[in-house]
Order: structure tokens, then C-alpha cells, then sequence
């Protein structure tokens, strides 16, 4: 079978079932002060795997913000950062400007979860991209957890994080946490509310994944939320001059190069992994970003990528951010014991009819859960239900555009929650300064009060 260059794909996780482990008293955190003032620094140790307590450490550094108003302090906020692999420590420096209102009765904190550790000092060899076949794969990931020196590699599952954070709010000294969530920390979230629904006070979740359904059910919402931006692309283009395919249909233009690629798949060259081949496979998954981005730099940028692969080359691809990144063994050993992978090649196949009858334009198999075919671990955090009785309910939000059908199929699932529909594009709107949600998840979390059934946010 020829080289394939790129082959895997978007993933959405974090987890490791670990029995419950006894804790010991945590010791009172001494606080720093670092920049920017007033921010304070520390630190936590936590075990590599919970499952061994006594074992081996990370060390996981710590970020607040103190309440400003100390006499009326009401307790923390903890942010759940996305990625997999985001570093919750530069989301609150770039987001805490925004969240002043918010910071008055609570001290803001940010931390650094260990997949953004593991990201960090990723072996080399696990940046590598694998290929679709299980064979190769597994190859990938051996290699991948051979060269790991840190042990992570066996233990970034969300259930692990989860309990790193419960190690974080008992070293905070707070009976009950809240907390702001987005994107791939929706993972993190839903392990958390079934390990500990009882230190949840408050949990707003903005842009998240639901973990708490069907990974193929989420993947097919998200293509088909794809595949109608791919139709907006086209009639874009068609009134864009500066589009590179303007003048032209281009939806028939990408189409044809995906039958043409698949035919003969397109030559690729990396200054980093050298000389590949990228079939219309690999396009369809992968390459169409949906947010055109600010001044429509994402939609131009594709379009220049798709105008230059049809005449022979396609390495314009291969920097493009789903390939960079989730072609690699070690961003799927971030997500791949939560239970992405296929459970057999039937499942696979009634997925790949159902999203081909979808989705004429774009993804036609779950990449991420392909890659993680090969994984050499037991997926321990499956998708299942949240627990029945004891969560509050949560705020959510979310773009209209994209990611608010994925955050309402997690609030639906709890008693009393609400979310908030934001009429413009973005994605993890209170890191971006989205007034409007910035303020309704402030009003929530201060004062557990929830916006009516409905609410919406017009576009900034």
C-alpha cells in the first residue's frame, strides 16, 4: 500500500477510569506573586496515575487572580481548559481583563492540566504521523509510549484530569467549586460531574464536546454543521473577488479534486517529515475549516490551498491545523481512552453510510476514531450517562454557527439548565471577550440565577 502522509484526526477527550484513591490532607498552597501583578503563582503534585498514589508525580502549576472585593468573597472559579492540551494559566492572562466583573467576588484560577504537561515534553517520535491501518498504528503508538519519559502517555484520560482537578479545589480549600468550561473541556467536565457532582456549585460550559453522548452522534452533528459552512463558503466565494476560486463553482472545483485525489492521491512535502502522498480521503476529513476567521483569513487561505492543490501540490495542507495536529500518536494518546475508536468495522461501516448520505462535501469516516484503532490501552471513559441526582443545573453557551448544538445536547441532559445562543461566529466566546455571554455566565455564577429559556446574544 503507497506512504500515506496525514491520516488521522479531530479528537475530542480526555479520560482514565482510575479507582477512587484516599487522599491525604492536602498541605495549605503558599501563593507567589508573578506577573502580570496582581496574579498569584503556585504549584500542586498530583500521581502520574491515580490508581497509584504513592507513585510517581507531575507537578501542576496553579494561577489566581484574587477576589477584589474580599469581603464579599463567595468562593473560586477554576477554568477547564480545551484543546486536548490548552494551558488553562494562559487562558485566564488573556481572558481576565474581560472577567473584572466577575473577579470582584471570586478569585479566578487557571491551571496548567497534564496533557498541556505532556504536550510539552512530548517525545519527538510522537509527533510523527501515523497512517489509517491498525497495523501501522499500533507501531505508531508503541514507539510513541516507548519514548515517553514522563508516563503520561498511558494516563490523559479525562477521568484523570478530573481527579487532578479535585485535587486542585481540595488544596483551594473549598467545600464547592465553580467553574467555567469550554470546548474539549467538556470532557474533563462530564468526568468530573460523575466523579464528584457533589463539589460542583456552579459549572458554565461554553462551546463544549459532550461527553455524556455518543461520540458518532456528536461527530455527525458537527459535520453537518460543517457541511452547511462548506455551502456558505461556496456562495462566499462566488460574490468574493479575492477568493482564489471566484468566478468559478467552488464546490464543483473541490469536488472534482477530491475524485482526483482519491484516483491519484496528490504529492505532499514537509520540511519536518519529508515527502508523502495525500488522497482525497484525507482532504475530505480534514481540510475545510469552518469559521472563516477574522476578515474571512481561514476561507481565503483554503482557497488558495484548494487552487494550488489541483494543479499538482498539496503541501499547503500539511501546515494546516487539523493535519499538524491530529495526525500525530501523541495528540490521539490525549483522547483515545475515552472511547473514540470504532468498536468494530460494523460500526464503522453503518457510521460511514450515514455520514456519507450527510455530508456530499466533507468527512465521510470519524478520522480521530479511526486513528484510534491501534491504541494499545483499554479505553477506560467511555461515553455513558451523567448521574440522575446531584448536579445544579449549568449555564451554557455558544455560536449559533457551530458549537451551541453541541454544548445544548449537554445541558438538556441536566434538570433546570439553560443555554444561551450567541448570533455570531467564534468559539469559546468568554476567552474571546463576548460581552454578552461574558455577562450572563458573571449573573449565573454570582448569584446561581440563570437567563429565561431561549435567551440570545446578538453577534460583536
Amino acid at each position: 500500500m503507497k506512504k500515506s502522509f496525514v491520516t488521522l484526526a479531530v479528537a475530542v477527550a480526555v479520560a482514565a477510569l482510575a479507582p477512587a484513591a484516599s487522599a491525604a490532607e492536602p498541605e495549605p498552597l503558599t501563593w507567589e506573586g508573578c506577573a502580570p501583578a496582581p496574579m498569584e503563582c503556585t504549584s500542586i503534585e498530583v500521581p502520574v496515575n491515580w490508581a497509584e498514589p504513592g507513585g510517581r508525580k507531575i507537578r501542576l502549576d496553579l494561577v489566581r487572580l484574587p477576589a477584589t472585593e474580599p469581603a464579599r468573597r463567595i468562593g473560586s472559579v477554576l477554568g477547564v481548559p480545551g484543546g486536548p492540551g490548552a494551558d488553562g494559566i494562559k487562558d485566564l492572562r488573556m481572558a481576565a481583563p474581560d472577567l473584572r466583573e466577575l473577579g470582584r467576588r471570586f478569585d479566578l484560577v487557571g491551571y496548567r492540566p497534564r496533557n498541556t504537561v505532556w504536550r510539552e515534553n512530548m517525545p519527538a517520535i510522537c509527533k510523527k504521523p501515523g497512517t489509517a491501518q491498525a497495523a501501522a498504528m499500533t507501531e505508531a503508538f508503541r514507539a510513541c509510549r516507548q519514548a515517553d519519559t514522563t508516563g503520561l502517555f498511558a494516563h490523559l484520560d479525562a477521568m484523570s484530569v478530573a481527579r487532578d482537578m479535585e485535587a486542585i479545589r481540595a488544596a483551594l480549600g473549598e467545600e464547592r467549586l465553580s467553574f467555567m468550561a469550554d470546548s474539549y473541556g467538556g470532557v474533563t467536565t462530564v468526568a468530573y460531574a460523575r466523579l464528584f457532582p457533589e463539589r460542583i456549585r456552579a459549572m458554565y460550559v461554553d462551546g463544549v464536546v459532550n461527553h455524556a453522548a455518543d461520540w458518532n452522534e456528536q461527530a455527525l452533528r458537527h459535520h453537518d454543521l460543517n457541511e452547511r459552512q462548506f455551502r456558505k463558503f461556496v456562495t462566499w466565494c462566488a460574490a468574493t473577488s479575492a477568493c482564489a476560486l471566484h468566478g468559478e463553482d467552488a464546490g464543483a472545483v473541490w469536488r472534482a479534486l477530491l475524485r482526483s485525489a482519491d484516483r491519484r492521491p496528490l504529492p505532499v512535502t514537509s520540511p519536518e517529515f519529508g515527502k508523502g502522498e495525500m488522497s482525497g480521503w484525507h482532504l475530505r476529513q480534514l481540510a475545510f475549516v469552518s469559521d472563516p476567521g477574522p476578515r474571512d483569513a481561514n476561507w481565503l487561505a483554503f482557497a488558495r490551498l484548494v487552487d494550488r492543490a489541483r494543479r499538482g501540490d498539496a503541501s499547503g495542507f500539511v501546515a494546516w491545523p487539523n493535519f499538524r495536529v491530529w495526525a500525530m500518536p501523541g495528540a490521539l494518546a490525549m483522547t483515545c481512552a475515552d472511547g473514540r475508536g470504532f468498536a468494530d468495522y460494523a460500526e464503522l461501516r453503518a457510521y460511514r453510510r450515514a455520514a456519507e448520505k450527510a455530508l456530499p462535501n466533507l468527512g465521510s469516516v470519524r478520522t480521530d476514531g479511526l486513528g484510534c484503532t491501534g491504541w494499545p490501552v483499554k479505553a477506560v471513559n467511555p461515553p455513558r450517562p451523567l448521574p440522575a441526582e446531584g448536579l445544579p443545573p449549568f449555564l451554557g453557551a455558544g455560536s449559533v454557527y457551530g458549537d451551541l448544538a453541541w454544548t445544548e445536547t449537554l445541558t438538556r441532559m441536566i434538570p433546570g439548565s439553560v443555554s444561551v445562543a450567541y448570533q455570531g461566529r467564534g468559539h469559546a466566546l468568554y476567552l474571546s471577550g463576548k460581552k454578552c455571554p461574558i455577562r450572563h455566565a458573571t449573573t449565573y455564577l454570582t448569584e446561581l440565577r440563570l437567563p429565561a429559556p431561549g435567551t440570545t446574544c446578538p453577534a460583536e
